[in-house]
Order: C-alpha cells, then structure tokens, then sequence
C-alpha cells in the first residue's frame, strides 16, 4: 500500500496549476447564512474591480488575467436559446422578472443585468445601468472565444435541459468540444452523454462512481472505469483521503483523460481558492485545478511563484 500510493517511483509533476475562473471575473460576497434561495447580488463586497460575472468582459477578463478554464452557467429560453446567466430567477440581479424560460432571447438583451448588486444594503447600485444587453447567449460566447476551455453548468435536474444542450452543441465540430466541459444535475447530464458520448461532464452521480470505488480499491493502484474521461471537482477537506494524493492520483487521473479541480472548504458551496492565505493550504508543489472566484488576485501569485 505504501509503495503503491507514495511518490516512490511516481512521475514527477511539473508545471502551474490550472486556473479555473468560477463564473469568469464577477463580484465576490459574504458566505454567512448563504441558502438556495440568497439572493447573492445584494450581500457583495465593496468592488475592486468593473466586472459583472457570466458577461462577455468578465470571461475576456479572466483569461487575461491566466485563467485556463472559465466556469459559465446556461439557461434556456423559450425560444431555444441558451442565456449565459447563473440565477433561476431574474428578480435578483436585473429588473426583470420571472425566469429565462419564461422570456425570449431579444428580451433578456434587453434587461440590466448588473442593476441589482449592492455592497450596502440598497443605498447604492455600483453596476445599475452599466450591465444592460450584456447578457450573452452560450454560441456568442463560443464565437467569441473559439480557442478557448469553458465548463458548462447546467442549473437544472431536467433531462430535457441535457438534451436540447447535446442538440445546441452538436453543430460544433469535434475539436472544439475537446474545450468544453458540461456539469450540473445527474438527469441532464445522463441525457447529455447519452447523446454525445464522448463529452467530458461531471454531476453528483459520476463523482460518487468514480470516487467511492476508487476509495475502496485505489490503493492497489486500480481506476474505476468510472473515472475516464470526466472531470472532479473535489473538496479539499477530501482530497487527502483519496490514494497516491497528490502527485500519484493526479497521474492516474490524467491516464484516464479526467481533469481534477480542487475546491475550497467542504464543497458545500462555490467556494475558491481566492486569496493568498488559501493557496498556502495547497499540497505542495500541487499542479491539478484550483476553483477560484478571484483568477486577478490568485493568478499573479501563481505565476510569481513558478
């Protein structure tokens, strides 16, 4: 067991961490008290930066600033759109109201979506009016950036979401869904694999098959074919359960063509790795993903570091 999960006889890893931008460059808040039904947008901290998540600056942003990956979150329309927006309501970051699937896509152009963030509790909206038309669709953002890696949330359990998204996505050639990622609830993205077989994607489901054999017999060195061509987004306060971590696990991973993401705290929430004193939790040397919410501030300390 020692010498099958030890960095004895391991492939040295080189290189930085990959960057993973959660929902691009956007305001940060508070987690205290945080449930489902928060609306996020008015508990936001002071900002430090213009940007508005999940808008097309906001990606643009992140990868200047190095990020590898960008997180984006997709909501039909009633039109058969695909909106870049993360909330299941408009109420809580735009003017609107009711949700995405209730509205075309020339009407969500329409809205603001930065009018609703506030760092003071309503005296002041930093970003009302500066957000308008600025909610993209997913094939603006892909022809906006064709060269570059996004992780795709769908934020339904509705198998019918993972089918029209493998429908939206089909008209795109193989080589660029080798940059994409699909994520979200085990019905979608059961259907969404089902029809495009070779997608990269993740959900609870896939995690737990992939991970909880691994658990039992990884220690032999053995790779649940579960674990093959996905994604992992692991907690940190798991990842030192799982064999061979970090190097030796990040291999057997890579072997199989599944990227490993590690994620702040529990994982209870989108929590990242956002600020200096977090990355000094990192195992050393560490080279798999790293979740963040700040790709400005963590990525100059990575790349002072390398």
């Amino acid at each position: 067991m020692f010498v099958n999960n030890s960095s004895l006889f391991t492939k040295e890893r080189s290189g930085k961490p990959i960057l993973l931008a959660h929902r691009g460059l956007g305001q940060t808040f508070h987690m205290e008290g945080i449930t489902g039904e928060t609306c996020t947008a008015e508990r936001i901290y002071e900002p430090e930066h213009p940007y508005i998540e999940n808008t097309t600056p906001s990606m643009k942003a992140a990868f200047g600033e190095g990020a590898d990956i960008v997180e984006i979150d997709v909501q039909p329309t009633k039109d058969g759109e695909f909106a870049i927006f993360h909330d299941w309501t408009l109420d809580c970051r735009t003017e609107g109201k009711g949700t995405t699937r209730e509205h075309s896509m020339k009407e969500l152009k329409q809205l603001d979506v930065g009018y609703g963030y506030t760092a003071d509790n309503g005296k002041s909206f930093p970003f009302r009016g500066k957000g308008v038309g600025l909610m993209p669709t997913l094939d603006e953002v892909l022809a906006e950036f064709p060269n570059e890696s996004f992780l795709i949330h769908i934020k339904s359990d509705d198998p019918e979401e993972g089918s029209q998204l493998a429908h939206y996505l089909s008209k795109y050639p193989n080589k660029r869904l080798e940059g994409l990622t699909v994520y979200g609830g085990d019905q979608p993205i059961a259907a969404l694999k089902e029809a495009m077989p070779d997608m990269r994607v993740m959900s609870k489901e896939t995690l737990k098959s992939c991970l909880l054999p691994y658990i039992a017999a990884g220690w032999t060195g053995y790779i649940p074919s579960a674990c093959e061509n996905t994604q992992l987004h692991i907690p940190e306060t798991y990842f030192s359960y799982l064999w061979g971590n970090p190097d030796k696990f990040l291999n057997r991973m890579e072997s199989v063509g599944t990227r490993v993401i590690l994620v702040a705290g529990d994982g209870g929430w989108s929590e990242g790795f956002d600020k200096k004193q977090d990355l000094e939790r990192l195992p050393e040397g560490y080279t798999g993903g790293i979740w963040t919410n700040r790709i400005d501030i963590i990525s100059p300390i990575i790349k002072e570091e390398e």
